[in-house]
């Protein structure tokens, strides 16, 4: 029988990252690795499954906040690490990590990335969020005019430091994206062993404030040519992002960007040519799970029409299933007929705004009526993007 415990030990934390490296097929950590792994594990949030003995699964959080439509900011756990050894799988032990681990958050919302888009729906989680991945042909890149301001490279030392104190700096702007912990900073540091080429740019204004910065490696492709890929791209105002994308395009010896930015970005109107930006791929980002659904109904402000009245089933958190009356005022707990009937993992799917509720009933995945209603309450003017990878 699967008991799923507590991990509370550093031997226990090593045995927990080689489980899930293994699940991914990855060797396991070295003692250069372990190092600069081992911040990254937090008390009281390390879960493995075990049978006796053996341990066979593994998940993980990390405390963070996350931002709503309307901005405000709620405690938000990030999901990782999930894994199950290869001779346990399809034996119970996932659900019962998720069963264990999202019934003891003690955070109102949860998020993932996932491996396999088809695993986490029955655990509640929901598509909340994409991305577009685009690749930018600066050989044909013309961005008009000069920078407003300047860019400076760091050393990666100096990078290691100011980072953190930047990224807090600028704050979170658009629904999805969510506040680093200190492990998450400590393994990026992780990128020194991995990659020399890693480059750090920070941009400041005309008043020399830094406002922006971008992480990149470049890869030789061909002789002398070379792309270069985006790892990290943040910035607090139009003027910082625009600036920054004049350096990547200006880039001597590189012939192709690839960066993944929000589905409603406007990056193409950066060009002369828009055509020099090209979509690769739209992939998914976010995966949410309301934990706590009354609250993150009410976390949230919604649009103008008239009152819609929910009902959320939740199979594995029965707590949540229920009728919610959403109004422009907000949500409440109401004892009335629903409009319409959603699962939990749908509901985390239209919490964001990615996709609306008409949309999932014309594919037969909801049911009801008063659907232009919860579309405008929904309805967000910016598309969500997170933008940290964990």
């Amino acid at each position: 029988m699967t008991e799923i415990r507590l991990l509370t030990d550093e031997a226990q934390y090593r045995a927990h990252i080689t489980l899930f490296r293994r699940a991914m097929h990855w060797g396991p950590p070295s003692d250069e690795q372990w190092a600069v792994t081992l911040p990254s594990y937090e008390p009281d949030r390390v879960l493995a499954a075990f049978d006796g003995d053996e341990m066979v699964g593994t998940t993980q959080s990390y405390g963070s906040s996350l931002v709503v439509p309307g901005g405000a900011r709620v405690p938000h756990a990030a999901v990782s690490r999930v894994g199950v050894r290869a001779d346990y799988t399809r034996r119970g032990v996932l659900t019962a990590l998720m069963r264990a681990q999202l019934s003891s958050l003690p955070d109102p919302v949860a998020t993932l990335r996932a491996s396999e888009g088809r695993i986490y729906g029955r655990f509640g989680y929901g598509l909340a969020g994409r991305v577009r991945i685009v690749e930018v042909d600066t050989r044909r890149a013309v961005i008009r005019g000069d920078m407003t301001g300047r860019v400076r490279m760091l050393d990666q030392d100096t990078a290691d430091k100011l980072l953190p104190e930047l990224h807090e700096a600028i704050g979170l702007r658009r629904p999805g994206q969510i506040s680093r912990w200190p492990g998450w900073w400590a393994r990026q540091r992780d990128r020194k062993t991995e990659a020399e080429n890693s480059v750090t740019v920070v941009h400041s204004g005309p008043d020399g404030d830094d406002d922006g910065f971008v992480t990149y490696k470049v890869k030789e492709e061909k002789e002398f040519k070379h792309r270069l890929s985006v790892e990290d791209f943040e910035w607090a105002n139009d003027d910082a992002w625009r600036d920054l994308w004049i350096y990547l395009t200006r880039l001597d010896l590189v012939n192709h960007v690839e960066n993944h930015v929000a589905l409603d970005s406007p990056v193409s109107w950066l060009f002369e040519d828009p055509r020099v930006v090209y979509t690769k791929d739209v992939f998914d980002e976010i995966w949410l799970r309301l934990v706590d659904v009354p609250r993150m109904l009410s976390a949230r402000t919604y649009g103008a029409a008239e009152a819609v009245v929910i009902e959320v089933q939740d199979a594995l958190l029965p707590a949540n299933s229920g009728c919610y009356r959403i109004s422009p005022e907000g949500a409440e707990r109401v004892e009335e007929q629903p409009d319409l009937t959603i699962p939990v993992d749908l509901l985390a799917a239209v919490y964001f705004g990615d996709v609306t509720f008409s949309q999932l009933a014309a594919t037969k995945r909801i049911t009801g009526t008063r659907l232009a209603d919860a579309d405008a309450l929904f309805a967000v003017p910016e598309k969500p993007i997170c933008g940290t990878f964990f």
